[in-house]
This record gives structure tokens, C-alpha cells and sequence, in this order.
């Protein structure tokens, strides 16, 4: 326990590595993730701008990507790092690949609640006069707004439990910190620090997402 009060700055130090690494990869995946889900739904058949070769293509390699687990895909993806000048270790390092993980996560999510509009909504925007468009970028947003908002809080958490995996690879954060100063030097408590500010993150991260929703399902 007294080692425990001697690590508080390091715990802080790994609290602040581990925000970090969330917030930059929600970014940086979030947006790709947002980009390519929307030109899953769009192009998928009878949809609003069906391509069989562009969704084929999409869905290929969304489908290979995805499934792999993120521990081999740290250690996949350090050359690619290390040759776009990124370390192979570190926090922009863990943001690098969480980006790449969760963006791949994040475009089925965003393709399976954009699904969740109703067809007849759309096809009355469509008599409305209202374009494909139109539809696609501001129709379709708002109807899902309220289970997307769900589904990026369910990607947040994944991402803080993807930091700590990155722990492994010496990427910093709660996970390198319970690694190095728990599990190596044999004290449970350390470990369970770590633990317990990843559970008030992910718990903090839960009830605002879920508060958000409500709100805007009870629009």
C-alpha cells in the first residue's frame, strides 16, 4: 500500500496517457470510421447510391481487418508505424493503432444503425421531393442520431480497454502502468488502482453516453 501512495504521480501521469490515447483515436477513428459506414450503407443494394463493386470492395476489407485481435495487430502494425516515423512503442504509437482498429469497428456501427431508419421514412422524404443527398447527409443522421450516440459510447469503452492492451507494448497508459509497476514488481495493489480508474472512466464515459441518447430519442 505504501508503494501504492509513492506511484500516485505515475498513476496520474498513466490516467492523463490513457485519456490521451482515447480521445485522439475516437478522433482520428471516429471520423474514418463515420466516412467509411456511410459509404457502407449508401452503396449496399437498395440503398439510397447502390454499388455493387464499391460496397463489395468496402466490405472485403472491413471484413479482414475487423476480426483481428488487437493484441497481434500492436505487433502487425509496428513496421507500418515505425515507416510513417512513429515509434513502435508509446502513446502516439497506441493512438496510431487504435485509430486503425477502431476505425474498422466504428464503420460497421455507424452501417448497422444507419440500417435501423425505417424505410418508410425515407421513401416519403423521397416523394417529399427531398435528393438522395439530402436524404444521405441529413435525414438519415437525424433519424439514427440516438442509436449512434450508443454505439460510439459502446467504441469508447473498447478504446480504454484497448489502452490497456496497449500496455503490453510498452504504449503507456493504465495498462503500462499496471504491467510495469503491478504485475512485474508483484503488487496487487498497484494493479488494482489501474483497475479501478479504468472502471470510473468507463462508468463516467456510460452514463453520459446513455444521458445523451435519452435526450435526443426524447426529442
Amino acid at each position: 500500500m505504501d508503494r501504492l501512495v509513492d506511484l500516485l504521480p505515475e498513476l496520474w501521469t498513466a490516467t492523463v496517457e490513457t485519456l490521451y490515447m482515447v480521445t485522439f483515436s475516437l478522433v482520428l477513428g471516429g471520423i474514418g470510421g463515420l466516412v467509411l459506414g456511410v459509404a457502407l450503407y449508401a452503396t449496399r443494394a437498395g440503398s439510397l447510391f447502390p454499388n455493387r463493386a464499391v460496397f463489395g470492395t468496402l466490405n472485403v476489407i472491413v471484413n479482414t481487418v475487423r476480426p483481428i485481435p488487437f493484441v497481434i495487430l500492436l505487433t502487425a502494425l509496428q513496421p507500418l508505424a515505425r515507416s510513417v516515423g512513429i515509434p513502435g512503442i508509446g502513446t502516439n504509437f497506441g493512438v496510431f493503432v487504435i485509430s486503425i482498429a477502431s476505425l474498422f469497428a466504428i464503420s460497421r456501427i455507424v452501417e448497422q444503425n444507419l440500417l435501423t431508419v425505417r424505410p418508410g421514412v425515407i421513401e416519403a422524404a423521397r416523394a417529399a421531393g427531398a435528393s438522395r443527398s439530402r436524404i444521405l447527409f441529413r435525414l438519415i443522421p437525424r433519424e439514427s442520431l440516438g442509436p449512434l450516440i450508443l454505439g460510439y459510447t459502446f467504441i469508447v469503452v473498447a478504446l480504454v480497454d484497448m489502452t490497456a492492451m496497449a500496455g503490453a507494448v510498452a504504449a503507456g497508459g493504465l495498462g503500462d502502468f499496471a504491467i510495469v509497476y503491478g504485475f512485474k514488481q508483484f503488487n496487487p495493489w498497484v494493479t488494482w488502482a489501474a483497475v479501478v480508474v479504468i472502471i470510473v472512466i468507463v462508468q463516467g464515459v456510460q452514463f453520459f453516453g446513455n444521458w445523451l441518447a435519452r435526450r435526443v430519442l426524447r426529442r
